[in-house]
């Protein structure tokens, strides 16, 4: 989530770090190898609400057709504005008053909505639904769901109710404006009352919640995790803030399904989206125990910060680079057996050319057998919710071998050159690595890094 004039780097700064980084890498794949001993940890639920689609899947058929579906920002107020385009939930796919009484839609966010719509899913294809009267499965299944955002229009109409008196102050804003309540809810919902976790770490929030629930199912506080990411936040002072950051793509408001367009040489910005992506993650025992499907496992999950700037990635790409690195170290594989990344790459100048140059960097000359892509194009930016949707669609390619393309790829700057980008069309996942292991990065304001390495299943 990086905008394209954000603050630029000492070049000889960057030069200098970089072999430092790389040695620190080298030194720390070798000391810190998989412990095959650990709990390992599957994926046996997915649910999700995006603007690809409302189901699972519905929104893998949407992303392996190559369809964007970034549309036009209509009224009054978008029209002043220099973006006027966004990727939203279809209203047909999805009414939330059909989904919600009234009663409840007053205690809750459209993000929360959105999230509990998704986690439905999730825990109905993994078949967990232990109910209150089953203490110790409840106790053993926990929450970690996050924000990035919160509803701005909600604090601004709030506001306005307040300086026509006290009592026009919903009881419920407090509630509903806070990052940890989708969690909450959830967790009140299902009687779950495991690890009660939320993240909002800007546009890394919902890898983050993946890879912390890995952890906590990791060292034995939960046999069964929750997790993902919720973002609903595209409203007019939302786009206006972006905008002034100068990080929203504003070239393409005639013809929005061409807006969103990462590593391409015409990319000018990102497009806001909205959606959430819940995540069912389980300790294997316990899965294969209840007869649990597996769409996939967690391998390894790494965090690093830039240390840089407020909104701009590293120039060396070094804050990447340890993200990726320390996901290959935890899951205990290498650079050869990485056959697919899938990218933060939003669509701005200086963020994709970045994570290119350190993917370039990091797999030096394993690059020619790995393919990279981005399925923002489709969907634009989730923000918190970006990280765990595009995780989702890795561990489908993972399961059914097929990659993702990046939408609207067209042509490749000169700096991003020497990758395989998986452009406009889904390919076969091909290579002659013994398992289809991924990674995935996702990156935000704050100089917050994630990056989760997922596997196909495999005995």
């Amino acid at each position: 989530m990086m905008g394209p004039n954000a603050h630029s780097y000492c070049l000889l700064r960057a030069r200098k770090s970089l072999p430092y980084v790389l040695r620190t890498i080298h030194q720390s794949h070798s000391k810190h190898t998989r412990d095959s001993g650990r709990r390992r940890v599957v994926v046996t639920g997915l649910g999700v609400v995006s603007p690809v689609g409302c189901n699972v899947e519905a929104a893998w058929q949407t992303i392996l057709s190559g369809q964007s579906k970034v549309g036009r920002l209509v009224g009054e107020t978008y029209d002043k504005l220099p973006c006027r385009v966004a990727a939203t939930i279809d209203t047909n796919d999805i009414d939330l008053e059909k989904c919600f009484s009234k009663t409840e839609l007053k205690t809750m966010a459209r993000a929360t909505a959105f999230a509990l719509i998704a986690a439905k899913e999730a825990l109905s294809r993994a078949s967990w639904m232990p109910g209150v009267e089953d203490e110790t499965a409840c106790q053993r299944t926990g929450v970690a769901i996050g924000m990035g955002m919160v509803d701005l229009m909600d604090i601004c109409e709030t506001n306005e109710a307040l300086k026509k008196g006290y009592n026009r102050v919903s009881p419920f804003f407090v509630p509903r404006i806070l990052p940890n309540m989708p969690a909450g809810q959830l967790s009140i919902r299902y009687g779950f009352r495991g690890p009660n976790h939320a993240v909002s770490t800007a546009c890394a929030t919902g890898a983050h919640a993946i890879g912390d629930a890995f952890r906590f199912i990791q060292h034995g506080d939960a046999d069964v995790m929750v997790c993902g990411g919720a973002e609903a936040c595209i409203s007019p002072l939302g786009i206006a803030g972006f905008c002034r950051l100068r990080a929203l793509s504003t070239a393409f408001n005639d013809e929005p399904t061409a807006s969103s367009r990462p590593f391409d040489e015409r990319r000018d910005g990102f497009v806001m989206g909205e959606g959430s992506a819940i995540f069912v993650l389980e300790e294997l025992q316990h899965a294969l125990r209840r007869g649990a499907p597996i769409y996939g496992e967690i391998l390894g999950y790494g965090l690093s910060g830039d240390a840089s700037h407020l909104t701009a990635p590293r120039e060396d790409g070094t804050g990447a680079l340890l993200a990726m690195q320390r996901a290959l170290a935890d899951g205990g594989v290498t650079v050869a057996d990485i056959g697919y990344v899938n990218a933060h790459a939003t669509s701005t100048p200086i963020g994709d050319a970045i994570e290119a140059r350190a993917i370039r960097t990091l797999f030096g000359e394993h690059t020619r057998s790995l393919a990279v892509s981005s399925t923002k194009g489709a969907h634009g930016h989730l923000l918190g919710a970006a990280g765990n949707l595009e995780a989702l669609f890795v561990v489908m390619a993972c399961r059914h071998g097929l990659l993702p393309p990046t939408v609207n790829l067209q042509n490749v700057t000169d700096d991003m050159a020497g990758l395989h980008y998986v452009a406009n069309s889904s390919e076969p996942w091909e290579g002659k690595h013994r398992r289809r292991v991924a990674l995935k990065n996702s990156f935000g304001f704050g100089g917050t890094n994630a990056c989760l390495c997922i596997g196909e299943y495999s005995e």
